[in-house]
């Protein structure tokens, strides 16, 4: 009898499943990954209990910090509205940081062979033991985990498509575009992608070429917005005529309308999507949260008649592995 008293319980241990962290808000954490310090922001919902969460990371462009990504910089920030959508629709919001590149500043080490500026950095694997981490902690949705990235970030998340479509759902690139001398390899599983390019970009030409402002052999070359876009259409088996949907003009002095281009019915579900933003640059979208005058003579016209985070949530949220 003393041995049963002994079983019931440990059984009882043996099933229980972890408790989930209570925790709510925005917290900047560290993790190790080979020995290096890595950081990231994580932001956990309000009303979460009993509800399987999606993730969507989000990745900061070149030079970027995390703070600067969720506004406790002070500075604009259309990055941070992530936080109310995810209290909105029940997910966790992941801002990681790249490490300093050549120019001691957080890089990613997207799939650019001919850049020499970005770090040399395992980010597939941070961004895969990252997904690890928040699993061992919180009820995941594991087939519903979404990366998005502007500029380098969005590199990065284009090199997830390419070397982690089996953990990951979807992803959305912003002012980006693949790589024209790729290190990696191709892709693998089909997935969804998004692509939101101003054709005014001034760092990241819309027409394909090197990347800067001046265009600048060390930071790599890139193909065209819509070169990019057939890669994944050929890819994913889309249909090859889009759906086609026109913004209304809600901001007469932004550079002009944003045209949406939805290629449907790709293997598995996949759907390939292109916001062709006229006139923008090189930034993301907003309709809350608009950069400066200073900020758009250096980087040219930010759209103001979409919200970028709430298209790409739209794109997300019915995509699933």
């Amino acid at each position: 009898m003393k041995n049963l008293f002994l079983i019931i319980p440990l059984l009882f241990f043996i099933n229980c499943k972890k408790p989930e962290k209570t925790e709510t808000g925005l917290f900047t954490k560290n993790i190790s990954i080979d020995g290096i310090n890595r950081r990231y922001a994580i932001y956990i919902p309000e009303n979460k209990d009993n509800v399987l969460l999606p993730i969507v990371f989000e990745l900061h462009g070149g030079g970027i910090y995390i703070e600067d990504m969720t506004g406790e910089s002070g500075y604009k920030t259309p990055y941070k509205l992530w936080m109310t959508l995810a209290d909105n629709d029940k997910f966790i919001v992941v801002y990681p940081e790249g490490l300093n590149g050549a120019y001691d500043k957080p890089t990613w080490n997207d799939c650019r062979a001919n850049s020499i500026v970005s770090s040399d950095a395992d980010d597939v694997r941070f961004i895969s033991t990252l997904i690890n981490e928040i699993s061992s902690n919180y009820n995941i949705d594991k087939t519903r985990i979404y990366v998005s990235g502007t500029s380098n970030g969005g590199l990065m998340a284009l090199r997830l498509a390419v070397e982690l479509s089996d953990r990951i759902a979807a992803v959305a690139a912003v002012a980006a575009a693949m790589p024209d001398t790729s290190e990696c390899g191709s892709p693998v599983n089909p997935i969804s992608v998004l692509f939101m390019n101003g054709t005014d970009d001034n760092h990241l030409p819309f027409n394909g070429g090197f990347v800067s402002n001046p265009p600048n052999p060390d930071f790599g070359s890139v193909f065209s917005a819509e070169q990019s876009v057939k890669i994944w259409t050929d890819f994913d088996q889309t249909d090859t005529v889009p759906v086609n949907y026109n913004f209304p003009d809600l901001d007469n002095n932004d550079g002009g309308i944003v045209e949406k281009f939805s290629y449907k019915n790709g293997l598995n579900g996949t759907e390939v999507v292109f916001y062709k933003v006229n006139g923008g640059g090189h930034s993301a979208p907003s309709i809350k949260e608009q950069y400066s005058g200073l900020f758009e003579e250096s980087f040219n016209k930010q759209n103001h008649d979409i919200e970028m985070t709430t298209e790409v949530w739209k794109f997300f949220k019915d995509k699933s592995l």
